[in-house]
This record gives structure tokens, sequence and C-alpha cells, in this order.
């Protein structure tokens, strides 16, 4: 990724959603990342059939924003060592391996072995699996178990610094430990490529615009006085992000306008949330289908140690108004399985998922859907993305 361009123009680029990354012990130095010219050879697409006649289903989730950034932290709530770890922003699944790494340090530094997980979303499950390979006996406590949980509606792209936190909040300790997770995720997805199912793959994903410069970054207008989000990307884990490589009028199908490739590690969820759920269950773990109002109820629980993953719930059940949150609707069409690329254009990004191609509107900047909890679908945005995206196919 050119050294140049920041987060928000890597999502544009890449046609990531924020919608809603070589292993780090390897001697690896870091790759050249300098701007190349336009590609040579000439691309070609499978024709999307991008159409609202497809559409069938649009969803809609909340995604738990902290201006500090995740909540990871040991805490005492009456008889009960509770650690929390929630409020990823758009970068849930990105770096669930590695908070849930963290989280489970915590949890069996209390000296227990027998652990409750509250919350079965992407923190959750995976918070559960690790402390199963750690040897703890573990129950999950959830109102709703997948597909039925707001992680099931995430775009499926690998962003882990997509809405982490505040760029003023981004301390150097902040960011060890962030890079810490990003790459102890990003190494255990590694090891989940090319299973059936394909739960996780690389894609190729084509930022397009109708100008040659639209891809440099545009500053934001001096009267916008709003934090600005961390990009950690960049600075911290270049290493893992593969270069990326331009394409001008006559070497793709697109008519007059420009292309930025950038490769995204992508999540099939139906897939992936179905392989967690078998193997935490065949490795000895139990559910227990329980909704929890307030911290007290959680006296009601045999374990004294519990970890809480409880993602945007955390504001009502621990009153934790340091939550924001960020609404994000997918326009889910038939399948497509030889569409194996990823568009963004004019604000849509469009992901090839198995389980049902996906789109949604982006907006220009990360601020889109920033503090809106609802939930009800809106069939309007969802055929403007659709639409948006069939543009590029009207010639082709």
């Amino acid at each position: 990724m050119p050294q140049n361009i920041k987060r928000r123009e890597l999502l544009a680029g890449a046609g990531a959603a924020l919608l809603l990354g070589s292993l780090p012990g390897c001697a690896v130095g870091l790759r050249d990342t300098s701007r190349r010219p336009t590609a040579a050879e000439t691309l070609s697409f499978p024709r999307l059939r991008a159409s609202v006649d497809r559409i069938t289903r649009i969803t809609v989730c909340t995604r738990p924003f902290r201006a500090q950034g995740p909540r990871l932290e040991l805490e005492r709530i009456g008889e009960k060592s509770v650690v929390h770890n929630y409020g990823h922003g758009g970068s849930g699944w990105s770096l669930s391996w590695g908070s849930s790494g963290i989280a489970v340090a915590k949890a069996l530094s209390t000296g227990e072995r027998d652990i409750g997980v509250i919350g079965c979303g992407a923190l959750g499950i995976t918070s559960a699996l690790l402390l199963r390979r750690a040897g703890a006996r573990v129950t999950i406590y959830a109102k709703e178990l997948p597909p039925n949980v707001r992680s099931s509606l995430a775009t499926g792209l690998w962003t882990p610094d997509s809405r982490i936190c505040f760029d003023e909040n981004a301390t150097p300790e902040f960011k060890q430990t962030w890079a810490a997770m990003a790459r102890d995720s990003y190494r255990t997805y590694q090891t989940l490529m090319g299973l059936p199912g394909n739960p996780v793959e690389f894609i190729d994903s084509f930022a397009v615009s109708d100008t040659a410069d639209t891809h440099r970054h545009h500053d934001a207008s001096p009267t916008d006085t709003r934090p600005k989000f961390a990009e950690l990307q960049r600075e911290l884990i270049s290493d893992l992000i593969p270069n990326s490589a331009e394409y001008g009028p006559g070497t793709h199908p697109f008519a007059n306008r420009y292309l930025r490739r950038n490769t995204f590690m992508m999540f099939n969820l139906a897939s992936y949330s179905r392989m967690l759920m078998s193997d935490f269950l065949a490795n000895g773990g139990k559910i227990e289908i329980v909704e929890f109002h307030s911290p007290g109820d959680l006296a009601t629980l045999r374990q004294k140690t519990l970890v809480n993953a409880t993602g945007y719930g955390a504001r009502a059940l621990f009153n934790d108004s340091s939550l924001t949150p960020v609404r994000g609707q997918l326009a889910r069409l038939i399948p497509q399985p030889e569409v194996n690329y990823g568009l963004y254009y004019k604000g849509v990004s469009f992901v090839p998922r198995r389980d049902g191609l996906v789109f949604q509107s982006v907006g220009e900047d990360d601020y889109y859907g920033f503090n809106d909890a609802t939930a009800e679908p809106d069939p309007t945005e969802a055929n403007f993305a659709v639409t948006t995206i069939a543009q590029l196919f009207a010639n082709a």
C-alpha cells in the first residue's frame, strides 16, 4: 500500500465496507509499497448479475465503537471476576483471535478453570474456543446464537483498524496492543485457508473511479472538527498488506474509468461461524440460552470468572455509555460462485461472499452510519447500492 494513502482511501480504494493482512514470527522485511505504474495486463471479470430483483435479504447490524478502543480489562462485579472483551467497532472479526487471546489470559489469571462466556458473536465464540484449548471447562451463555447475532451481519472483510478508536486515543501502548492483536489474528486465519466451505480466503478488490485522481487522499474540510479515526495498518502492519496495482482505460471492461487493485482477506461468515460452533461443541463446550438484563443477573451463574463478549449489547447490560452505535446495512444477493472479485464505486462496496453477494453503501468517510442505532432495513438504500455497482456493467 502506498505510504501516502490513509485508511479512508484504502477503504474506498479496495471496496472495503467499514462496513464493516507473512507470519510475524518469520524474518520478513517490509514490502516495497511505492506507487506502481499502470498495470500492463488486461483485466477480465465474470459478469456480475447486480439487479434489485436478485436481492434475497436486507440486514442491518450495529457495530460497537468506543472512542478509546476495545474494552479489555478485568473487573470485579459482586463475587464475580468479569473480563471485558468488546467495543471493537468494525474490527470484531478481524481482531477476534488476538483480542480473545488477551481476554483468555486475563480470565485464566484468576486461577479458575470453569469459566463462562457471555455472548456468542465473533469475540464470544473465539474466547470460548481458546479457553477450551487451554483446558478450561467452558459454557457460553447467550440470548442468540449464529446466525442470529450481530456479528453474523458483518461485511466479512479483514479490516483490523476499522473504527477501532479515535486517533487522539491511539497511544503508543494502544498501538502495541493493537498490532499484536492484528498479527495474532492474521496468523490464525492463515491456518483456516483452504478448509471445506472456504471459511476464509483472499480476494482482489478493485476501486473504480471516473477520474484519474480519485485515489488520492483528499483532506477533510478545515471546518470539519470531528475527531479523526485511527489509521494503523500502514504504520504498524504494512508487511501484511499486499501491494496495490493501478489500471487505466483500455486495460479493463469498465469503459474510460480508472481502477486500483488491492487484495483482502474475506470471511464467508455462514461457513466460518458454523465451523467455529462445531469446533466448540466437538471439543466439549456447552451452550445455554439465557438473557441477562443487568450485571446483577450474573450472580445466578455458577462460574466465578466470566468473559463478557456482548458487543453493542454491553451498552444496555453494563450501562456503558462509551459505546457508540455505527449502523451498517447489507443488501444480500443470490450467490455467483464464478465471481471472485470485489468492487468499490461512488461510495458503494461490493464483496463476493459465497454465502450471498454483499452490497453496502459506505459513504465517503468513516462517519457514515455513526451514532445511528436504527435497525430497520432501508430498501431505498439497498436498491441504491445495487444499482450503483450495476452501472459498471451497463456497457461492459
